[in-house]
C-alpha cells in the first residue's frame, strides 16, 4: 500500500458511500409507548405534537464524513444529491470533506429525513428517498485513489449498498459494511453476501439481534464470516467481537447534557474509522468513536458540534486514563 505523503495523497484516503439528506428533527414530550395500543397493532392511527422543528444538515455520509474532518482526515463522500445541494456541499468542502464523487441529479431533490424522538430518546424515523434512489448508478471503485486505505458502506439507496460491497470487493478495497437501519430491507440472504469479505460489521444492539436472526446466525457464526463485529449500545458503550478472543467492552464517555441523540451513532462510527486508519487498536479505536459520539448528543443537530484536536485529546485522557496521539 501506498503511504500519502501530502495533503493531496491523503484526499481519499477513506471512502464514506452513503445517504446525504436534510434533517428534520423533532421532540416530543411524552413517551411514544404510552399511546401505542397491544392490542391495535394492526390498525395504527396516531399523531404526535412536538415541542418544535429543526432543519439540519444529514444522512450517515455526511455525518460520518463531518467527524472524520474534525479528527484530521480528507473523507471523500460517494453519494447522490438532488438539486437543492449547493449550500450543504460548501460546508462540507469548507470542513476539509472532499465532494469530488457526490453526484447532482438536476431535476430530483435530495433526500429528506423526518426524525421524532421521545423522552425516552426511542425515535421514529421516516424517509423521503428523492436523488438517494440514483446511489446504484455511482460505482465506488472510479472514486479510490492509490491511498486509499478503508471504506465504509452506510445505509443508502439498498440496491446501491449491494452494488457498493460488491465493487469494494472486486475494486479490492477493504471496507466496513454498516447496513444500520437499512437491515430492515434485506433479506438475510442478502445480508450474507453484502457482508462476505468486510473488514468489519458495525450496528447498535437491536440491528445486531435483527442481523443475526435474519441470516440464522450466532454471534460465534458469524465471527467465522467477518473478522470484526462492532456493537453499539448506546449509554452503555459498545462491544467488539473478534473470533476466537474474548469480547472487548467499551465504556460510553460521559456526557454533560444530552440534548439530541441523532447522529451519534455516525460519530461513533467516524471515530472508529479513523482510530483504524491512523494504526490505534481496536479498543482505542472505539474509544475515539465513544468521544465522538458524546459531543453529537451534546448538542442539537448531527454536525453542529465542533472540537479543536487538543480538546478532543484532553477529553479522551479525562474519560480512559491514557494518552493519545491523534
Amino acid at each position: 500500500m501506498a503511504v500519502p505523503q501530502n495533503k493531496e495523497q491523503l484526499v481519499g484516503r477513506v471512502l464514506v458511500a452513503g445517504s446525504l439528506c436534510f434533517d428534520y428533527i423533532m421532540r416530543y414530550a411524552g413517551r411514544f409507548q404510552d399511546h401505542i395500543l397491544p392490542d391495535r397493532l394492526d390498525s395504527i392511527n396516531l399523531s404526535f405534537l412536538a415541542e418544535k422543528a429543526r432543519k439540519e444538515r444529514g444522512g450517515c455520509a455526511g455525518n460520518i464524513a463531518n467527524v472524520l474532518a474534525m479528527l484530521g482526515e480528507f473523507p471523500r463522500i460517494v453519494a447522490s444529491v438532488g438539486e437543492d445541494f449547493e449550500q450543504y456541499r460548501y460546508y462540507l468542502e469548507n470542513k476539509g470533506v472532499d465532494t469530488s464523487c457526490i453526484a447532482v441529479y438536476p431535476d430530483e431533490l435530495t433526500a429528506a429525513c423526518t426524525i421524532c424522538a421521545d423522552n425516552r430518546d426511542n425515535q421514529l424515523t421516516f424517509v423521503s428517498v428523492g436523488a438517494m434512489a440514483k446511489a446504484r448508478e455511482l460505482d465506488l471503485r472510479r472514486c479510490a485513489t492509490p491511498y486509499t486505505k478503508l471504506a465504509i458502506i452506510s445505509p443508502d439507496d439498498p440496491q446501491g449498498m449491494s452494488q457498493h460491497c460488491q465493487e469494494a470487493r472486486s475494486g479490492q478495497i477493504p471496507f466496513i459494511y454498516d447496513p444500520s437501519f437499512q437491515v430492515i430491507a434485506f433479506s438475510g440472504e442478502q445480508l450474507l453476501t453484502d457482508v462476505r469479505g468486510a473488514k468489519a460489521l458495525i450496528v447498535n444492539d437491536y440491528e445486531f439481534s435483527l442481523f443475526l436472526d435474519k441470516t440464522g446466525l450466532s454471534q460465534e457464526e458469524l465471527s467465522q464470516v467477518v473478522e470484526i463485529a462492532v456493537v453499539t449500545r448506546g449509554g452503555e458503550g459498545s462491544t467488539i467481537y473478534t473470533a476466537g478472543k474474548e469480547p472487548i467492552q467499551v465504556q460510553a464517555a460521559k456526557v454533560q447534557e444530552v440534548l439530541d441523540p441523532t447522529g451519534a451513532g455516525d460519530a461513533y462510527r467516524g471515530g472508529l474509522i479513523y482510530g483504524l486508519l491512523n494504526g490505534h487498536s481496536l479498543q482505542e479505536s472505539a474509544q475515539i468513536g465513544s468521544i465522538c459520539g458524546a459531543y453529537a448528543v451534546e448538542c442539537q443537530g448531527t454536525q453542529n458540534f465542533n472540537f479543536t484536536r487538543a480538546q478532543f485529546q484532553e477529553r479522551y485522557q479525562a474519560t480512559f486514563g491514557a494518552p493519545l496521539a491523534l
